[in-house]
């Protein structure tokens, strides 16, 4: 696939600290990449540095082919870019606010309107168009400021920390609306420090702590993308050695969830079921589990401390 989003060596100073240190990734083409870490970590400055809003210090970056240092107006072009803190024209309606941006972003006169309205229906706004911004409630806004970033139909869309303040409703919808995205060819990143918030559309995920790429880079995201069986026990008796003996079946507990124990290992399901109990361990249930954001985070960040 074509790598859409290219970062190679990329470092960025502060006057009075180094944000980011020797960042390198690619993003290909038709990717949700979910960009997650602790809150200081440097996942807005790498964002701005993206859509050609901060220039890095030293390194580069390519979007769609364009260098940001060489050509940032060609970079807004082409990408949607939704800081963590965003502004809207509270006076202006729906409909007046998506044409300033159409006009701002470069789209045509005469085909402003339909950008327009094909904006406001992408976010299910359209119902809404002559309706002022102040009147909107926080998830609505979200809507508008994300179909404000995506008028000029980009190729690449950045979201930094989209779901903050929003209600689980609202956080469903945005969810429906970047998957919708991603269905029409958008390569999109979201950032956020709550895994949570990511799981359901995350195709892949990239890693930052203290302004570094943590682990193997840019990584598959949920779904179970992984070699070998993953799955959730509970044992009738668990006893006190547990560990001890998984570790001798050569099986590693990856997390526990009250009584549930999720096992990954080598080989098929059947196969590891047949060797807890040869081992005697009492099981009581047993099902395939699915791989989380934060599993994958943890096998990245730290591949020991899988329990």
């Amino acid at each position: 696939m074509t790598a859409v989003i290219e970062v190679e060596e990329v470092s960025y100073d502060y006057p009075a600290a180094r944000a980011l240190f020797g960042v390198s990734f690619t993003v290909e083409a038709g990717v949700v990449l979910a960009l997650v870490g602790p809150n200081g970590a440097g996942k807005s400055t790498l964002m701005r540095c993206i859509a050609a809003l901060d220039a890095p210090t030293e390194g580069r970056v390519r979007v769609a082919g364009l260098d940001v240092a060489e050509d940032p107006r060609g970079v807004h072009r082409v990408i949607g870019y939704l800081p963590d803190f965003f502004g809207l024209y509270e006076e202006l309606t729906v409909r007046r606010a998506l044409t300033y941006a159409a006009r701002s972003r470069g789209v045509a006169p005469a085909a402003t309107a339909q950008a327009v309205a094909r904006a406001a229906g992408r976010v299910d706004l359209t119902e809404r168009l002559d309706q002022r911004a102040g009147e909107l409630s926080r998830g609505l806004r979200q809507r508008l400021a994300i179909a404000q970033t995506i008028v000029h139909d980009p190729k690449v869309l950045i979201l930094d920390e989209p779901a903050a303040g929003l209600d689980p409703a609202a956080r469903r919808s945005l969810s429906q609306l970047i998957l919708a995205l991603a269905a029409e060819g958008m390569t999109i990143m979201v950032s956020s420090h709550i895994l949570a918030e990511l799981e359901d559309y995350s195709t892949s995920m990239l890693m930052i702590q203290d302004g570094r790429v943590a682990g193997g880079g840019v990584v598959a995201a949920g779904g179970g993308t992984r070699d070998g069986t993953r799955v959730a026990v509970v044992f009738a008796e668990t006893p006190a050695d547990l560990d001890g003996r998984l570790a001798a079946l050569d099986v590693t507990i990856e997390r526990r969830d009250g009584e549930t124990v999720v096992l990954a290992c080598d080989g098929e399901d059947d196969a590891l079921l047949a060797r807890l109990i040869g081992a005697g361990l009492k099981v009581k249930s047993f099902s395939p589990a699915r791989r989380t954001l934060e599993d994958a985070y943890l096998s990245e960040v730290r591949p020991g401390a899988r329990s």
